[in-house]
């Protein structure tokens, strides 16, 4: 394996975000637990927003994954609503928190530091964290940002193909929970446009490759919701198809399949990076890849695990080595 891929373009260590959600514990007991596992301060933005910045990896976020009040939050916090409208929207974050998880966004850490993170993991559990399999209306997930070494077309499309490549054997992996596959949240890319995506003749110039996605894939609910990347690359491109969605532009993937089993002792964050490993083991052989696709378009309906066999059990630490 290619150890520059643990490098951007520019020489410096690529870094993940992660993305947790969670229930079961208060706002200020989540904040708590990141002040005290990272150090840093507290602020309130909004009764559904807080912030705990100038910890040891950077500024968390922590928010009521709900925009509508968060928006609610924000304008409040500023003296644009009375007093009646703050007791109802207090009164609606505590409704929404049974349903709506909580989300805790880490800044980006050095890929190599991923394992230190694992600190709070365990701060949040001992907390009373809950997570996917606690409730039949969990769906909740972990999400990994990933920095790619390059984001030139090329680089994106090797990704992309291998990550088509290996959806059916990560969700295998992961055993994703039943209510996260029913949901919107991280539905697959229809059978035909892997398809399409992984014929051998399949490498579109940037802007036809961002015009086809946005054809096919017209939401962020998506198990590899590349808008944000391609927000980076084109953002008017992309606005201009989806003036309506959400995107925060990032020169990242954003891998939503992982399930958030935050409650369980024997879970770790690096258990399905380290299956996200064979993505990036499979980008950097390009042999392997091509010969991948190929069997996949031969046998898309049925993907053995046989054929994945002779290297799919490898987890290559090379990304994550706590040492």
């Amino acid at each position: 394996m290619d150890a520059n891929r643990l490098l951007r373009e520019d020489g410096e260590e690529r870094r993940l975000g992660i993305e947790i959600e969670l229930a079961g514990i208060e706002l200020d007991d989540i904040a708590a637990c990141i002040r005290d596992t990272f150090g840093g301060h507290v602020e309130r933005v909004s009764p559904c927003e807080q912030r705990v910045v100038g910890t040891a990896f950077g500024d968390f976020k922590l928010e009521l994954d709900l925009s509508y009040l968060k928006q609610l939050g924000r304008e409040q916090s500023h003296g644009h609503s009375s007093e009646l409208e703050q007791f109802a929207t207090e009164a609606l974050a505590a409704v929404a928190k049974n349903l709506v998880p909580f989300e805790v966004v880490a800044p980006p850490v050095a890929i190599s530091r991923l394992a230190e993170l694992e600190q709070l993991t365990k701060a949040l559990r001992e907390a009373g964290a809950l997570g996917t399999r606690s409730a039949a209306r969990y769906a909740f997930g972990v999400h990994y940002n990933p920095e790619l070494p390059a984001t030139d077309i090329a680089t994106v499309l090797r990704y992309f193909k291998a990550y088509l490549c290996l959806h059916d054997w990560l969700a295998a992996r992961e055993r994703t929970d039943l209510v996260r596959r029913l949901s919107t949240f991280i539905q697959p890319f229809s059978r035909d446009y892997c398809r399409h995506v992984l014929d051998p003749g399949y490498w579109p110039d940037q802007d036809a490759f961002i015009d086809d996605y946005l054809a096919w894939n017209p939401s962020r609910n998506r198990s590899l919701d590349l808008l944000p990347l391609l927000a980076w690359l084109d953002s008017d491109r992309v606005r201009a198809a989806l003036p309506d969605e959400k995107i925060s532009k990032r020169p990242t993937l954003h891998y939503r399949l992982p399930n958030s089993d935050i409650d369980n002792p024997e879970w770790s964050l690096l258990d399905a990076w380290n299956d996200w490993l064979q993505v990036e083991s499979l980008v950097g052989d390009a042999e392997r890849l091509d010969d991948l696709c190929r069997r996949y378009l031969q046998h898309f309906s049925r993907l053995a695990p046989q054929l994945l066999a002779p290297w799919a059990e490898r987890v290559e630490p090379w990304l994550c080595d706590p040492s």
